[in-house]
């Protein structure tokens, strides 16, 4: 996949600062103006950006959903174009991205979980629908891996990882946390052992 070396815009920085904001005291533990301060922008500056907090949680949860479901179909393409892809291949391909996503946007994660009933209704159903279908995309690459594992057995093994996987906002205070490229390796061996474990069965 590209790499984006570019800046990140006004508009990213305000989400970026919202989602760490957010996760740390809660959404109706922050205010705009808090917000405006963390970017260096007065409080009513960000109504240039931004209606509001909501608008700023739902493109925060409705944006992770995209970018994962987005990058997942990436690299499924990009496997199919490639002589020597393969199962293995992708498979590990989509556990890398999912670990970069885990240990990069850990705000988020406690979003989803805090947060995700606050959304509008149809904000909501707009997550739920992309999670659905990342979760697929999964599935069919790991049933591709190991086609005698039962589909439904399949999905579930998908829905195990990703909880390994989310855990990272557990992992403890960021000056306390393990070597990132560690971590990752860590959870890619989980991650393939989880679904290894799911095919013996």
């Amino acid at each position: 996949m590209t790499t984006r070396t570019d800046a990140p815009t006004r508009r990213e920085q305000i989400l970026k600062e919202a989602a760490r904001l957010f996760a740390e005291r809660g959404f109706h533990g922050v205010g705009v103006d808090e917000i405006g301060a963390a970017v260096g922008i007065s409080g009513p500056g960000l109504y240039r950006h931004f209606p509001g907090k909501d608008a700023m949680l739902a493109e925060l949860l409705v944006g992770i959903s995209e970018r994962l479901l987005a990058g997942g179909r990436l690299r499924v393409s990009e496997d199919a174009a490639c002589e020597g892809g393969s199962p293995q291949a992708l498979l590990d391909a989509l556990i890398e991205g999912h670990i970069d996503f885990a240990l990069d946007d850990r705000p988020l994660i406690t979003l989803h979980d805090r947060e995700l009933d606050r959304l509008r209704d149809a904000d909501r159903k707009r997550v739920r629908q992309l999670q659905r279908q990342y979760v697929e995309v999964w599935v069919e690459v790991v049933r591709e891996m190991y086609p005698d594992l039962p589909e439904h057995e399949a999905r579930a093994a998908v829905h195990a990882v990703f909880g390994l996987l989310n855990s990272t906002p557990h992992l403890g205070r960021p000056d306390a946390r393990p070597d990132r490229a560690d971590t990752a390796a860590l959870l890619h061996r989980l991650a393939r052992g989880a679904f290894e474990a799911a095919a013996r069965a």
